[in-house]
């Protein structure tokens, strides 16, 4: 068995791991409470669930390089509040307010693709000055007040075949990302990029257009899930998204992304997101149970699945 092959067996033991824990969750929220196992219940956790499995997958293919994205959040809340002032204070149509929010939010990718090549800034660092500095703009732009908008709020509460279309936009961006990973000249570039980065540019790989590629992608799926939010909200808040970064960073990891680069998969993030937006439903049904528990559950869960990661590391040598 070789080296690749090892690591899709541990990603895909891992996955089945997060996995059923979930199953065992759910099994438990719908022996302890009333409200969990209802249809309700269940479609309101599917659209708190995509927008935070949209940006998990950015996150994934990000750190697949062996970077980071903490500018997600903030750009999530940047494209909530333009899309709100188009929508309410231009003559722009919905789809047109839509292409240039996701414009401005591939053009900020770049700009952090660039801060990490070009610049040759740590991605924590690059990153981190972005989120400060979108998270300034939106409060400027915005004066700090919220723009209530309802012209999107259709398609929050629309449903196909009973599910609703923002869980159908997650099920897409998971399958597109599945197949550029897998299928793709440019997934295998992400994935030797992040294994090794001086053997992929010795080979004759345009790390650049890579590095570019990826955080332009996360911040694409970022301006998507901002696009979610507003239909989610029906405002644009510079205060909205608060710790998405977080969520979206240990979507990737619970799904078995490691920081090393090299591992993990969309399907992962997916499955993480589907853990961590158990944890937080559950704790809001549980009777008794203060909702700041979340935070810490998820908290330990990530420190712990990394714990584990680089013990492994270390053992095999990796």
């Amino acid at each position: 068995m070789d080296n690749r092959e090892k690591i899709v067996k541990k990603l895909l033991n891992t996955q089945v791991v997060v996995f059923l824990s979930a199953v065992v969750m759910w099994i438990a929220l719908g022996v302890f409470t009333d409200e969990f196992a209802t249809l309700g219940n269940f479609q309101n956790l599917m659209k708190q669930m995509a927008i935070t499995g949209v940006i998990g997958v950015g996150a994934l293919i990000v750190i697949l390089t062996r970077g980071i994205d903490l500018s997600v959040g903030s750009l999530i809340a940047f494209v909530n509040v333009i899309l709100a002032m188009l929508l309410v204070n231009t003559g722009l149509s919905i789809p047109a307010a839509i292409v240039v929010v996701l414009a401005v939010s591939i053009c900020l990718g770049l700009l952090n693709g660039v801060m990490v090549y070009d610049f040759k800034l740590p991605p924590f660092i690059a990153t981190l000055g972005m989120m400060i500095v979108l998270r300034g703009a939106a409060q400027l732009i915005s004066h700090g007040h919220t723009i209530s908008t309802m012209k999107l709020s259709d398609f929050s509460w629309g449903k196909f075949i009973g599910i609703p279309y923002l869980f159908w936009v997650l099920i897409f961006v998971v399958l597109i990302a599945e197949i550029i990973l897998r299928r793709t000249v440019f997934g295998r570039y992400v994935y030797s990029l992040g294994s090794n980065e001086e053997a992929t540019r010795l080979s004759g790989i345009n790390t650049r257009m890579v590095t570019y590629g990826v955080y332009m992608i996360a911040a694409f799926l970022g301006g998507i899930a901002g696009i979610m939010l507003t239909t989610r909200t029906n405002q644009g808040s510079p205060t909205a998204a608060q710790m998405f970064e977080l969520d979206a960073i240990a979507c990737a990891v619970l799904g078995g992304a490691s920081f090393a680069g090299g591992e993990g998969n969309a399907i992962g993030s997916f499955i993480g997101a589907l853990v961590m937006i158990t944890i937080y439903n559950g704790c809001d049904l549980l009777p008794n149970v203060d909702s700041n528990w979340t935070k810490v559950i998820v908290g330990a869960i990530l420190i712990t699945t990394v714990a584990v990661d680089q013990f492994r590391k270390r053992r095999t040598g990796q």
